[in-house]
């Protein structure tokens, strides 16, 4: 309630002011976005979250989501209230055991007023009850939540949480996660990490899924369904669980012929960019209508469509590089998407190579060619994009001809040490495009302002092939298609999110 008082002179003024306590004149509302030039309604601020413990019971038949959400966070300011960006219908809110006042607000915004206000460097537990039918909430004109014949799924970029968690959605506010599902027998649940336990009762199974180390919201996933699950070990150790979904028809065995590959890619990968990140390995394939693929931690999502034309482990190997580039270390701003896709995209360069079906120069020749200079594809800026191209093409393609660009600028024992080192040095947190220049400047004692200036941010095609020594292929005219190509490109089509607000037409289906 806001009362006005007309007091006139400045001594009732001052006797108004002094009878308002000190502690809590200085408490201010949390802003309603994190601070994303491309999302200013993103994520929140006035605290940081460092736990999710969501105790959620679904129902396949009707897509009824009830649940309990309890959020560890610390504040960051003085608090009078603060915000979570979710959907569904919630019942109760408390704050440090205390019930508090909530309303929602904005296309997706929770406010919440605790009943005293809360002191900056404060421990706070946030618990929110609520329910709701999430494939019937709409944010922006679109869904993030997949029905399928058998459930529903969690996955998208870059946005999922608020179908079916309250949270902080952005990639600076990383968490660990407990999520633990209740189903009906004969449906599983699929979320993130290692599965802790299940336990059965009265026609209902509950699986505990536990994320140990800091992720970000959108990697958070939640699948609902009938699923073949297999389980296995890498050959360095770690756990692995993959999951399809029974009635995937025709492409159930090219994506299971590819995504049993998890363990072996990992593996591979490691050579490049450091021990594998995490506790726990696998992919599943629900029954969706969608078309591209998710780095969802420890767990991508992939699309069954996908898999349409045979296997395609060039697929594996993108969505497996982002537990490196994009999960371990994430973006500090959804411009900066380039240090997640440009590196996704040129884990498939070199994974061509190591199947001896092309080389990085040859795909980089072949790409750079593949466009004349007044094709729209060089006026997208993968430094940059803006978020309407945040998932275009270029950001993929040149963002791999930028590293194609470095390695020969710079050398190879120089370029690996990058790709080996970036992710421990930002491990678990976030860096920008600008931090990766300086990185890499470092340990290449180079300076190499202009390189990128030119690969990510000029709108215009650069002068000169990525080689420093043109191919023989260039010399004797066009550079030949890579045997690779027709797999890297299956992973191109059209990005079918079906919203615009940030997702570029001509975007790839690969996140």
């Amino acid at each position: 309630m806001h009362r006005r008082i007309l007091a006139p002179g400045a001594l009732a003024a001052a006797s108004v002011l002094l009878a308002i306590p000190a502690s809590a004149a200085s408490h201010s509302p949390g802003a309603p976005g994190i601070g994303d030039a491309y999302y200013p309604a993103y994520g929140n601020g006035g605290y940081d979250v460092s736990h999710y413990d969501l105790r959620l019971k679904y129902q396949p038949a009707t897509d009824e989501l009830e649940g309990t959400a309890t959020l560890l966070a610390r504040t960051t300011q003085d608090l009078s209230r603060f915000n979570l960006d979710f959907l569904l219908e919630v019942s109760e809110v408390r704050v440090n055991g205390v019930k508090a006042s909530f309303e929602a607000s904005g296309e997706h915004e929770l406010e919440i007023t605790p009943k005293t206000p809360l002191a900056k460097g404060s421990a706070v537990t946030v618990v929110v009850r609520y329910r709701g039918v999430p494939s019937s909430k709409e944010a922006y004109g679109f869904t993030s939540w997949h029905r399928t014949p058998d459930g529903g799924v969690g996955a998208n970029e870059p946005e999922a949480a608020w179908w079916w968690f309250p949270g902080n959605d952005h990639p600076l506010d990383k968490a660990t996660f407990d999520v633990s599902v209740l189903v009906p027998d004969g449906s599983q649940a699929i979320s993130n990490g290692t599965l802790q336990s299940t336990s059965s009762r009265a026609g209902w199974t509950r699986y505990n899924w536990r994320s140990n180390k800091p992720q970000a919201t959108y990697l958070a996933t939640l699948a609902v369904g009938r699923f073949d699950v297999t389980t296995g070990t890498t050959e360095s150790g770690i756990p692995v669980v993959n999951a399809y979904s029974k009635d995937l028809g025709d492409n159930y065995g090219a994506a299971r012929a590819s995504i049993e590959r998890t363990g072996e890619i990992a593996d591979w990968l490691s050579g490049y960019f450091g021990p594998y990140p995490f506790n726990a390995l696998g992919g599943y394939v629900p029954n969706t209508t969608t078309g591209y693929a998710l780095e969802t931690q420890t767990r991508p999502f992939y699309s069954p469509r996908q898999f349409a034309g045979g296997t395609n482990t060039s697929l594996v190997v993108h969505e497996l590089a982002h537990q490196w580039y994009g999960d371990l270390v994430s973006v500090a701003e959804w411009k900066d998407i380039w240090i997640n896709e440009g590196f996704a995209r040129y884990a498939q360069w070199l994974w061509s190579e190591h199947e001896g079906e092309g080389t990085a120069q040859e795909i980089a020749d072949y790409v750079y060619a593949s466009h004349p200079a007044d094709d729209a594809f060089w006026t997208v800026k993968p430094g940059d994009p803006g978020p309407e191209n945040q998932f275009h093409l270029a950001v993929y393609d040149r963002g791999a001809l930028t590293l194609q660009a470095l390695r020969n600028e710079i050398g190879d024992d120089a370029f690996f040490a990058i790709l080996k080192g970036w992710p421990r040095k930002y491990a678990h947190g976030n860096a920008t495009v600008a931090d990766f220049r300086t990185y890499a400047e470092q340990v290449s004692g180079k300076p190499l302002a202009a390189l990128f200036d030119t690969w990510l941010f000029q709108p215009v095609k650069p002068a000169g092939p990525a080689a420093l020594d043109a191919s023989a292929a260039r010399r004797a005219g066009a550079p030949e298609r890579p045997e690779s190509w027709r797999k890297i490109a299956a992973t191109n089509t059209v990005h079918e999110h079906g919203h615009g607000h940030g997702h570029g037409l001509e975007g790839a289906d690969t996140h």
